[in-house]
C-alpha cells in the first residue's frame, strides 16, 4: 500500500480538487496506518461524513456491500488505491456518496443481488466509479455529447475555461495515477444555482438533491478521453494528438 501511495503525483491538474486531504491522508498512511484507520481519523475530523471506515473483514461473507453501508454507516476498506480514493471521495462529497448508497441500497432492496446489474443500479455504479462532473456553457456541452472533438479542442478550446471540471470516480482517479490518454470518464452535467457560491459544498448539495435512479438509468453521460482537456496533459498541445480514433471516438451512425 505505502509503494502505491507514493506513486499518486498530487501535483497533476485532476487532482488539484483532491490534494489538501489527499497528501495528508498519504502520508498516514505512510506513517503505518491502514487505508481504513487513516480515512476513520480524517472523518472524525469532518462533520458532514456521515460514515466511518472499517476493514473490509468487517462486511458479512453473504451481505451485499452498498446494503451494509445503508445499515451500519461503515464503509469496509482494503487497502489500496481504490479504496484510498473512494474513502477521499466520500470526505469531499458526504451528501452525494450517502445519496448515491441510499439509491443503490434501495435497487437491491427491491430486486436483490442478481448475476447482472439492471439499468438503474448499472448506471449508478458507472456514477459512483467512473463519472467526471462538468459545469459549462451550452455550445461546450453540446459539442461534448456529439464527439465533435474538432470543434471541442479547436476552435472550442478557449472556452473551457470557462467551465469546471472535477472527476469524483474513485475508480476513474485510480487508473489515472498511471495516466494513459485512453482513460475516459463518464461526465455528468452539474448546473447549480448561477447565484450559488461556486464551491464544493455547493455541488455536494446539488447532486444529493438532483441525483435520480431513473434519471440515470437513462444514461445522461457523455464520453470525454480526460487527457484531452486543455491545461491537463502537455501532449495534447501537440498537432494530431486528438486524431487518434481509438480514442477520440467519432459518434455512432444512427439509421432510421
Amino acid at each position: 500500500m505505502t509503494q502505491e501511495i507514493a506513486t499518486i503525483d498530487w501535483t497533476a491538474p485532476w487532482l488539484s480538487h483532491w490534494r489538501a486531504r489527499g497528501e495528508v491522508l498519504a502520508q498516514a498512511v505512510k506513517r503505518g496506518l491502514s487505508c481504513a484507520q487513516a480515512l476513520s481519523q480524517m472523518a472524525q475530523k469532518t462533520p458532514e461524513c456521515p460514515v466511518r471506515f472499517v476493514p473490509q473483514s468487517t462486511l458479512p461473507p453473504a451481505q451485499a456491500y452498498e446494503a451494509f453501508i445503508f445499515a451500519t454507516q461503515q464503509v469496509p476498506t482494503r487497502d489500496g488505491l481504490h479504496d484510498f480514493f473512494n474513502g477521499l471521495c466520500w470526505l469531499h462529497f458526504p451528501q452525494t456518496k450517502q445519496r448515491l448508497n441510499q439509491l443503490q441500497a434501495a435497487q437491491i432492496a427491491h430486486s436483490g443481488i442478481a448475476p447482472v446489474r439492471g439499468p438503474a443500479r448499472d448506471a449508478l455504479t458507472v456514477f459512483d466509479e467512473n463519472a467526471a462532473l462538468l459545469q459549462a456553457p451550452d455550445v461546450l456541452w453540446d459539442a461534448l455529447v456529439r464527439k465533435d472533438w474538432h470543434a471541442l479542442f479547436g476552435p472550442m478550446r478557449s472556452l473551457w475555461q470557462e467551465a469546471r471540471l472535477q472527476l469524483f470516480g474513485h475508480a476513474l482517479l485510480e487508473k489515472l495515477v498511471q495516466p494513459r490518454t485512453a482513460i475516459t470518464a463518464h461526465v455528468f452535467r452539474v448546473q447549480c444555482n448561477a447565484d450559488a457560491p461556486d464551491s464544493q459544498g455547493d455541488w455536494d448539495n446539488w447532486l444529493a438533491a438532483h441525483l435520480q435512479a431513473d434519471a440515470l438509468a437513462n444514461k445522461p453521460f457523455a464520453h470525454l478521453p480526460v487527457l484531452g482537456v486543455p491545461g491537463w496533459w502537455p501532449a495534447n498541445e501537440v498537432a494530431g494528438f486528438y486524431d487518434d480514433t481509438s480514442v477520440f471516438r467519432r459518434p455512432r451512425l444512427t439509421t432510421t
